[in-house]
């Protein structure tokens, strides 16, 4: 029986945290690879359609197909071959569109109409003796799922599909085609002792 003047006594209320703009509650923020894994990374793979372009495929009049690519991100990946790392382009799509692309960026490493990238990846681990604890991989859907829990390091585009997002250790800041790769090469560079001088002086003479 309550006495008569006293208030029940009641437990207190939760305050709710807000969540910043754009983010899910449900989804943790992505943490920032160590700096030990990172300059562990000898090879850096990639996706093309929703990574190096913003996965839209624009079609002429003729039929030919025309790709967007971002200069950023090609000089991303010139950076990172300029630090000695071994670059890679595997992708489900077979295009003369991207072979053009990868011999501009003097990416030697190109794999198209692949249905099965961590298979790839496995042959370029013995080609090149590299673990897979020290590859980087980039993908944006499901196709790259076996890839990205393949390597040591895995990353994705802000705007890549909800699986991706689960597996990949670092979401990036950028979209695809939108300087995501070149994101991803000033993280892995960042952990490199190299000067910068040093490695723009490499991509310039290349």
């Amino acid at each position: 029986m309550m006495k008569k003047g006293r208030r029940p006594q009641t437990k207190p209320r939760a305050i709710s945290k807000s969540v910043p703009p754009g983010r899910r509650a449900s989804s943790p923020s992505p943490k920032m690879p160590s700096q030990k894994a990172l300059r562990q990374i000898r090879l850096f793979a990639t996706d093309v359609d929703g990574v190096l372009t913003d996965a839209g495929m624009y079609y002429a009049e003729s039929g030919d197909e025309w790709k967007k690519f971002n200069t950023r991100d090609g000089m991303g990946i010139k950076m990172l071959q300029a630090q000695g790392i071994v670059t890679a382009i595997i992708t489900m799509e077979q295009t003369n569109i991207v072979a053009r692309r990868a011999k501009k960026l003097n990416i030697q490493e190109v794999f198209q109409g692949i249905t099965n990238k961590a298979e790839v990846l496995s042959a370029l681990s013995l080609k090149y003796d590299i673990p897979f604890k020290e590859m980087a991989y980039i993908g944006d859907d499901v196709n790259d799922l076996p890839a990205l829990q393949l390597v040591g390091l895995s990353f994705a585009p802000a705007d890549c599909v909800k699986a991706v997002r689960l597996v990949a250790k670092y979401i990036c800041e950028k979209r695809g085609g939108e300087g995501a790769v070149r994101e991803v090469a000033e993280i892995i560079l960042s952990a490199h002792k190299t000067p910068k001088e040093h490695i723009l002086g490499s991509v310039f003479r290349s």
